[in-house]
């Protein structure tokens, strides 16, 4: 599947602008991307609250769990779904019913999680809608974080990568 093509600005202004994420389908399991990219967006000073039923009461990385949107507490400038696509509607659907009562301007979809239907109801109802893209990674990318960390860049390059030899030398591999 292609990524989305979304201008830089776009994205950008929309990681400027959000304080506040709903993180739909945050984990607590320490090997789940969405454990990692709550744990990111907290450390870059973002607020994460975690909507999650199975763990609604409980602590995710110091920050209380929700059984759904109707349960989080205002505000909230963006829900971030980290769940299957199949599920997007739905998620859409609530964060539609509860956009006003907490703010939300943005619907985003984490990586692999493409929905046109999804899309087609938070567009309907005047949010911003971003899929197939993961805000930790962009935030990386725009900080300047992810050029040595194994992400594609989108550059093919058959060398072996560099690195510091003995008296700071650089050398192949």
């Amino acid at each position: 599947m292609a990524p989305m093509n979304y201008p830089d600005t776009l994205i950008k202004s929309i990681l400027r602008s959000v304080k506040t994420i709903a993180m739909v389908g945050a984990s607590g399991n320490e090997i789940r991307p969405s454990y990692f990219a709550m744990m990111y967006l907290l450390n870059k000073g973002y607020k994460i609250i975690p909507v999650n039923p199975g763990l609604a009461g409980k602590t995710i990385l110091g920050q209380t769990v929700y059984a759904s949107l109707k349960d989080v507490p205002a505000p909230v400038d963006m829900v971030d779904i980290f769940r299957e696509a199949k599920y997007a509607p739905q998620i859409a659907r609530e964060a539609v019913a509860e956009k006003d009562r907490l703010g939300v301007k943005y619907l985003w979809m984490q990586l692999g999680v493409v929905s046109d239907e999804a899309r087609a109801i938070a567009e309907g109802a005047g949010l911003t809608v971003i899929m197939d893209r993961c805000p930790k990674i962009e935030h990386g990318r725009f900080s300047g974080e992810l050029g040595w960390m194994g992400i594609n860049r989108k550059v093919i390059d058959n060398r072996k990568p560099l690195l510091f030899g003995k008296g700071g030398s650089l050398k192949r591999l």
